[in-house]
């Protein structure tokens, strides 16, 4: 996991090749890299889908899965991230902490995953290992364990030093690093090398006691074993990240990071059991399954793909017991009992068939029809629900329509399999227009999203200009009285509700509380009310757009024993949104992006001007070298076409990154001419 370009495929490759998977290294810029299977990938010369491989290293098996560094895909960072047990921090040797290395990192902090940081890219000018690790340790608040440090930089680098070892290595350039001899540690580096495995050992002490006894009395520890175990130890609790270095596209370094990862990142046995609850009960009545082919099956299925050969792919991390080919599984999610017709070993969109998925495997599926990423399968007899995954709400949408009315069907089926896939890729029909919209993390995953639909399913579309995904907060909070009533002959409808909608915190979602007492509205009518507001609220306010933060407590009603029923609750729950909208009026959201760009000196006043016109917020201008790096937030629907402006104010040599940050209040003006704009298109 990295940010854009640190390297992850290059690396990916070499670690295919050393392993035996491959015979020829694939180059990324080539086009030929294994991982990069997708047409798209290999013309962009970026990942766009995380890919998994397997591997043997040492006669470990290595499972592995290549992410992409955009944030339009951060997707497949957060669900690799929920059903792997360790990582490979990738970071650049002169761009340090990038801002999509922070996005990842969070990410893993948010699962708990143990990781370890290779500082690749160590043969390029300006490479600087002991500013990496400084980063490392101040923008990410992380505890660095340098366990390596290199011998020179940029195309003077042509080895490493081992600090648990003490040796020097240097990598045969003829050979593509397959071959490296072990010397003496250079002169100059002698004194830099005992201080830095002198604040190793003290770092380790924190995590063996016997390697601290040792470490007092004599002052070192002569013993790499009882090292190396510390490490594995410190890292398996999360509280140090070892640090490598190397040159994946020189081929260095690359077998020293298999070692580490066989030597310092968790087994499925290191893991602690997997948690999840019973289908149908308290989300905090819990239940685990030990990491053991004894316990009865439970697994997550974290990404479906569609297979122009076989169909339907389900890639199912297996946390518990055995599972055979043809048997049948039960989703714990949705209820539902499929079977398993085929299990296949994924090598990026190569397939070997297997008869198994045993605990700790990960593998793809085939003949899941109806589960879903974040899915929860298991056994009938034995049922567990395991945590869902979160992902992030689309910011940005495009109206798409065919050219021909014959391509309807082939659009509506390429919708389908391709939301399936994206958890991020939404779509809807404009209720006002009738117009298909969809929605996802940005241009360029829209853009790909729209290249995929015309080369897989050959649907000539036409895509309209990109809209920003608004959203709609109350302008205060309101308690409101609401009467559904229908007298029809017979059976009638009858629901009376009260209910007090206050604000939340900016991010806070939705959270609805029921305070009735004395069953003046009986149970069962209840969670209809709950439905009618959440079907409401993502129905949107006066512009249509999703109203969020939101807190709706139900405090007081009245119901009919005759005419009542869960729909008519249903429908007062869904008015008396609209009435809180009525009342209260709402506030227009916008998404705001983090961007940081990296300038040449004599541009800055150009990119600066450029920023104010856009809305920006300078968050700080640092110096780097000979460049600026400039810190801003703005405004996503002022950042549209922003790569080709910034490469025509600076002659293509100034680069950016940006990333959701949050929702803030769109200013008054604009905010009553976009919600008038929306009313006149209607």
């Amino acid at each position: 996991m990295a940010h854009i370009d640190a390297g992850k495929t290059t690396i990916t490759e070499r670690i295919l090749f050393y392993t035996g998977k491959v015979h020829r290294i694939g180059e990324v810029h080539d086009g030929a890299a294994t991982m990069d299977w997708m047409e798209q990938e290999k013309e962009r010369g970026i990942t766009i889908t995380s890919a998994a491989t397997t591997c043997l290293w040492k006669d470990y098996r290595i499972n592995l899965i290549d992410t992409p560094g955009h944030v339009d895909f951060t997707v497949e960072v957060e669900r690799s991230l929920r059903v792997l047990d360790g990582a490979v921090a990738v970071f650049c040797a002169v761009g340090g902490v990038e801002p999509q290395s922070e996005t990842v990192w969070r990410q893993a902090d948010r699962y708990a995953v143990p990781r370890i940081a290779f500082i690749n890219k160590m043969d390029r000018i300006g490479a600087d290992f002991y500013k990496a690790v400084e980063m490392i340790e101040k923008r990410l608040g992380a505890r660095p364990l340098p366990l390596q440090i290199p011998f020179g930089s940029g195309e003077m680098f042509t080895g490493l030093v081992d600090l648990v070892l003490m040796k020097g290595i240097i990598y045969q350039e003829s050979t593509l690093g397959a071959v490296f001899e072990e010397v003496e540690i250079p002169k100059d580096l002698v004194e830099k090398a005992r201080q830095m495995r002198q604040e190793m050992l003290e770092m380790l002490t924190d995590f063996d006691d016997d390697l601290m006894a040792r470490y007092l009395d004599d002052g070192d520890v002569d013993d790499p074993q009882l090292i190396i175990s510390a490490i594995r130890k410190g890292t398996l609790k999360v509280q140090i990240v070892p640090v490598l270095c190397g040159s994946a596209f020189k081929n260095k370094g690359v077998q020293r990071l298999l070692d580490a990862v066989v030597s310092y990142l968790p087994s499925p046995l290191d893991v602690p059991p997997v948690l999840g609850h019973l289908p149908d009960s308290e989300e905090d009545e819990l239940v685990e399954r030990l990491a053991s082919d004894d316990e009865p099956f439970s697994g997550l299925a974290f990404k479906i793909m569609t297979d122009s050969y076989v169909g339907r792919l389900t890639f199912v991390r297996a946390y518990s017991g055995v599972i055979k080919a043809g048997s049948y599984v039960y989703n714990s999610s949705s209820g539902q009992k499929e079977r398993i017709s085929r299990i296949l070993q994924m090598h990026a969109n190569k397939r070997e068939e297997r008869n198994h998925l045993h605990c700790g495997d990960i593998a793809a599926v085939v003949g899941l029809k109806s589960t879903r990423t974040g899915d929860t399968l298991c056994e009938k007899e034995h049922p567990i629900v395991l945590e869902k995954m979160v992902f992030p709400e689309p910011v940005i949408s495009v109206a798409i329509e065919t050219r021909t009315k014959a391509d309807q069907d082939k659009l509506s089926n390429a919708l389908v399999k391709l939301s399936d896939e994206d958890p991020t890729f939404q779509v809807r029909v404009d209720p006002e227009t009738g117009q298909t919209l969809i929605s996802g993390m940005g241009e360029l995953h829209l853009e790909v999203l729209v290249d995929r639909m015309l080369r897989e399913f050959k649907v000539e579309a036409n895509v309209g200009a990109p809209q920003v995904a608004y959203r709609e907060a109350l302008a205060g909070p309101v308690t409101v009285e609401t009467k559904f009533v229908r007298q029809s002959g017979g059976h009638g409808q009858y629901a009376h509700i009260k209910v007090r909608f206050d604000l939340l915190e900016r991010g806070k979602g939705f959270i609805f509380e029921n305070k009735v007492i004395g069953g003046k509205i009986p149970r069962e009518f209840i969670s209809p009310v709950e439905h009618g507001i959440r079907d409401a609220i993502t129905a949107g306010g006066e512009g249509g757009y999703p109203l969020v933060d939101l807190k709706a407590t139900l405090i007081d009603g009245s119901y009919h024993e005759v005419d009542s029923s869960d729909l008519a609750f249903k429908i007062a729950g869904s008015m008396s949104v609209k009435d809180a909208v009525r009342n209260a009026g709402v506030l227009l959201l916008e998404p705001i992006f983090d961007v940081e760009i990296t300038v040449p000196v004599e541009y800055l006043g150009d990119v600066m001007n450029d920023l104010a016109a856009r809305q920006a917020k300078i968050g700080g201008i640092h110096q780097k070298k000979d460049l600026q790096l400039i810190g801003a937030s703005v405004p996503l629907s002022r950042m549209f076409g922003y790569a080709t402006a910034l490469r025509s104010l600076t002659q293509g040599r100034a680069v950016f990154s940006m990333q959701f940050s949050h929702y803030a209040q769109v200013k008054k003006d604009r905010s009553e001419e976009i919600l008038a704009g929306l009313k006149g298109s209607a």
